[in-house]
């Protein structure tokens, strides 16, 4: 069973307060649990809240896929309390253009006078990969992570999670047609090549009691060819 859970559900800045604590007020940050692998799908605040969990079961291998590197799915990296301690491995994967990758994105927003602690100052395993649309990438038994291209200023990604003939797929802020028609390269992923879904999802709880919640897609999906990825590592 796939099992998912939404530490973050908001767009462009957090907004904590009353008006808010239905699904609650965290930046992007989804977590998808296979067994024992820890996948997480973007790191904006809501990623602080996860950390906070994780830390309880040191040491963790996480696998962080980003869909985007504007700001407010990323930002919450720096408070990510599981990056600074070491025996802790976090692999990162994202797409890399002209203007940079997801290391020189996560690098640049800790740098003086961003940030007290540099990216390379972190005591974990940080393990940088490229991902393309169409790439595939395993990450644990039977566990497979598929990329696809969404509709975004700058370039989006959507993934799918395939796991024991269960699939998620985590696709935010891609946009649609001005008509109101749905992207028709999402709607096919979402249509095609499905397989008989279970997933259990659930909402963290903030100190409040109120639930807090991410902007995703859950379902079967995928493109229709893929090829494995080329990992960049650093210690």
């Amino acid at each position: 069973m796939i099992r998912t859970k939404f530490w973050g559900v908001r767009g462009s800045i957090p907004v904590p307060g009353a008006t808010t604590v239905g699904v609650g007020g965290n930046t992007s940050c989804v977590q998808v649990t296979c067994g024992d692998t820890h996948i997480v799908f973007d790191a904006g605040t809501g990623l602080r809240l996860l950390g906070a969990e994780l830390v309880r079961k040191m040491p963790v291998s996480v696998h962080l896929f980003i869909s985007h590197v504007h700001w407010d799915h990323i930002q919450g990296f720096p408070f990510f309390a599981p990056a600074f301690v070491g025996g802790n491995k976090i692999h990162m994967y994202g797409a890399s253009n002209s203007r940079g990758t997801v290391e020189s994105a996560m690098a640049g927003q800790m740098e003086f006078p961003n940030f007290p602690v540099k990216l390379s100052e972190l005591g974990s395993e940080l393990i940088f990969h490229h991902v393309s649309p169409g790439d595939v990438v395993h990450v644990g038994a039977n566990v497979s992570v598929r990329a696809a291209a969404g509709t975004h200023p700058g370039g989006v990604l959507a993934y799918r999670v395939d796991y024991e003939g269960a699939s998620v797929v985590y696709a935010t802020d891609t946009e649609h047609s001005d008509d109101g028609e749905l992207d028709e390269r999402l709607w096919s992923w979402l249509t095609t090549q499905t397989s008989s879904s279970t997933t259990a999802c659930t909402r963290p709880r903030s100190t409040t009691g109120a639930p807090t919640g991410a902007r995703a897609s859950a379902g079967g999906t995928a493109p229709s060819r893929w090829a494995r990825p080329s990992p960049r590592r650093r210690a």
